[in-house]
């Protein structure tokens, strides 16, 4: 005969507050977080006067796309994306496969120093952009690959400590009969590399495309030091100078500028989700 304990009442209405208010706190984190958005959405659709009008208008009274109109006229927004999305795909084709050749050394060969050198990496890490910043610009300059990509690009080739680090920890939760079975089959570390890591580990490699991809889009300082042509402005750049070409500040427009530069990001977002989820949670914590 089976003796089914049930819960008492109290624990029950207990366990529901506290869903109850975890749930509330989530969803006014939620809407503190989707606010500005909706502020910039709902802005780019109203006529000037209703921008700043008191008390504040969250709706327009009538849809405009004058907004949208007037940001393609002062800023080639298209050709910034373009640029944009180029200099983004330089830097994850690099900064990804020597990121993950690099995380694959650590977690699989063992070698003199090796905690060391690991370590140094990850003191890397510490530093901040700034202040490498001045030395770094000195460098390019004497180069004479200012105003160009390759300063923004060719540093991504050398490998993130941030991916490296990622990658190592979500390579050490893999079995090491894989790797075993591959070398008496007769193939070389390269080709496991290739053949089995790099499938294996699809969700980490697409999480930290995305990561790249994010910090190429956001990113204006490095862009602001070393582009000086417009026709090699990014979206940054391009919003970043969107009063300046006008002589006064545009909000309308520049807000929905905001709106077309987001779409791209969204849609990534969006469609990477999934892997950026799995990647994240399968990543090796325990070690």
């Amino acid at each position: 005969m089976e003796i089914t304990l049930k819960k008492p009442k109290n624990i029950k209405t207990k366990n529901i507050i506290i869903t109850i208010v975890y749930y509330f706190f989530l969803s006014v984190g939620a809407l503190a977080m989707l606010l500005p958005f909706f502020w910039m959405l709902s802005t780019s659709f109203k006529f000037e006067n209703e921008i700043f009008a008191v008390p504040i208008k969250w709706f327009p009274s009538k849809l405009t796309n004058f907004n949208f109109k007037r940001a393609l006229e002062v800023q080639p927004l298209f050709l910034q994306m373009a640029n944009t999305f180029l200099l983004a795909l330089l830097k994850i084709v690099g900064e990804v496969f020597v990121s993950a050749l690099i995380a694959f050394g650590f977690s699989r060969f063992e070698f003199k120093g090796k905690n060391v050198l690991f370590m140094i990496l990850l003191a890397t890490m510490m530093l901040p952009y700034e202040v490498t910043m001045i030395p770094s610009f000195i460098i390019w300059t004497k180069l004479g690959l200012t105003d160009s990509y390759v300063p923004l690009a060719l540093p991504a080739y050398f490998g993130s400590a941030t991916f490296i680090f990622f990658l190592k920890m979500y390579f050490e939760t893999f079995p090491k009969d894989y790797e075993e079975s591959a070398i008496i089959d007769g193939a070389n570390y390269f080709t496991i590399f290739t053949r089995i890591f790099i499938p294996l580990a699809k969700p980490a490699l697409i999480t930290i495309s995305l990561w790249s991809f994010m910090g190429t889009w956001n990113d204006l300082l490095g862009q602001l030091i070393y582009i000086n042509s417009e026709s090699k402005y990014t979206i940054q750049l391009g919003l970043s100078t969107f009063s300046s070409m006008t002589g006064e500040v545009l909000w309308g427009p520049l807000m929905a500028a905001s709106a077309i530069g987001l779409v791209p990001v969204i849609f990534i977002l969006l469609f990477a989700q999934r892997y950026f989820v799995e990647g994240v949670k399968m990543t090796g914590i325990k070690g």
